[in-house]
């Protein structure tokens, strides 16, 4: 074959490689199959599959296609298979691969096929850790002192080495018994040592790019991974953050009430017992909205205790459909307790909260008003602290823009809080998700919501 067609066809078979690579790593099915550290024999049958059948078609194109011999990719898919899921997904990968050739004749290719994937399979199990794998590059260490220390450190070999040295071995089994045996198997031969040196560096390139390809999708799932622990962890922060300050301004109510006002001590007491064995029992970052207004009542009635029934009045406007929605839990707290300790405790008559609660469209509308002092310099300043913070973040982590919150003053008098939710209801999580929060990060990311 001439010695310019052979380099072509080689650069367009570094083409098809990562063609072929790209487009399996498109699955998610096939990302989750090929990541894996064991797998089940039904999921390694899976895996060759998806494999097998792309560089199938390569080789049934070649042989349909006389002229087109750079699709023909099965000696090295077998290899590729073979380091990628172990000895039974190369040999039997690399059968299904030399079918096409078979069938036009070519006997020879099906067993050295196995062969090629079984090599390849058993110095996979031989790799001491399986990332390296993954970091298989097709340009040895350059660093003649650093590979002479790791092979020092490691007298039987270093895996890298020994898997490049294996694929050259093949591919001149592979050129040998082709020369030999003419018709019997497809190969590039050339006479010219240049040719020879471009088939040998191509076929050890087509193996690493794919895999190549697959672990920059494969580190891109680990860092989406740490993404969303990340996310579930700074939301847990979160969620803790709201707990003690919530418990701190209540023991303080307590406390004031403890020597002249002991029985609404107890009382305040027993309240907060209630909420504290409802918060350890239950642990969802997200609940349901009935579930939330329950809360506040509980919150409420301690701070009724502590104000007067005659100075803090509280009314509720719930929209029904509302109520099976899903919401942060505790978001409405810090509202309230603002609406109490900056709006109302400042006013010698106290004076009423609103809850109000809609849906529009697919917005969920949760308004907290009061008829206290307004915001005012001094009360903006305090509205900003750890509470109203704290519910801002909240919401930026969960819905990132899809949600809103305003503060403002009320033309009457007071300040009205208003927070504009993607509407989520109770179906849309799954219970085999351990933390709501993976489970709406998960959303936001596929678009469900």
């Amino acid at each position: 074959m001439d010695q310019r067609l052979i380099l072509v066809t080689l650069l367009i078979k570094l083409g098809v490689a990562a063609a072929v690579a790209s487009a399996l790593v498109r699955s998610r099915y096939f990302k989750w199959l090929l990541f894996r550290e064991e797998r089940s024999f039904e999921q390694k049958i899976h895996l060759t599959l998806f494999v097998a059948t792309f560089f199938a078609l390569g080789v049934m194109i070649r042989v349909l296609v006389p002229n087109f011999l750079a699709a023909d990719l099965g000696f090295e898919a077998a290899i590729l298979m073979g380091v990628i899921g172990g000895c039974l997904t190369g040999a039997l990968g690399g059968a299904l691969v030399a079918m096409p050739a078979l069938w036009a004749g070519e006997y020879v290719t099906l067993p050295l096929n196995v062969f090629a994937g079984l090599m390849a399979g058993l110095l996979r199990s031989r790799v001491p850790n399986h990332e390296e794998v993954w970091s298989f590059s097709p340009f040895i260490d350059l660093g003649v002192y650093r590979w002479v220390r790791r092979v020092l450190r490691r007298p039987l070999g270093d895996w890298q080495t020994a898997f490049f040295l294996v694929i050259l071995g093949l591919q001149l089994l592979h050129l040998e018994l082709a020369a030999r045996l003419p018709g019997k198997m497809f190969a590039l031969v050339s006479d010219q040592w240049p040719a020879q040196l471009a088939i040998y560096a191509v076929t050890i390139a087509m193996v690493a790019i794919p895999l190549k390809i697959w672990n920059n999708a494969r580190i891109e799932m680990k860092l989406e991974e740490q993404e969303r622990l990340l996310l579930q962890a700074r939301m847990e922060a979160l969620q803790t953050q709201i707990n003690p300050h919530f418990l701190f301004n209540t023991l303080n109510s307590i406390s004031s009430l403890v020597r002249f006002d002991p029985d609404s001590a107890r009382e305040l007491i027993v309240k907060l017992a209630s909420i504290l064995r409802r918060l350890l029992r239950k642990h969802d970052s997200f609940i349901q909205l009935r579930e939330e207004v329950e809360f506040i009542d509980a919150y409420l009635d301690i701070e009724v205790v502590r104000f007067g029934r005659d100075k803090l009045r509280v009314s509720k406007q719930l929209d029904a459909a509302s109520l099976d929605a899903l919401v942060p839990s505790m978001i409405l707290q810090p509202l309230v307790e603002n609406s109490i300790k900056h709006g109302l405790a400042p006013q010698v008559d106290g004076g009423s909260i609103t809850l109000r609660s809609r849906v529009s469209g697919n917005t969920l509308v949760l308004q907290v008003e009061d008829d206290g002092v307004g915001l005012g310099q001094e009360s903006a300043e305090e509205g900003t602290g750890i509470g109203m913070a704290n519910v801002a973040e909240r919401l930026a982590v969960l819905f990132g823009d899809s949600a809103r919150i305003r503060i403002e003053d009320r033309p009457e008098g007071g300040t009205s809080v208003t927070l504009e939710l993607p509407v989520l209801q109770a179906s849309e999580i799954s219970p085999e998700t351990s933390s709501v929060v993976a489970a709406i990060y998960e959303a936001r990311g596929s678009g469900q919501r």
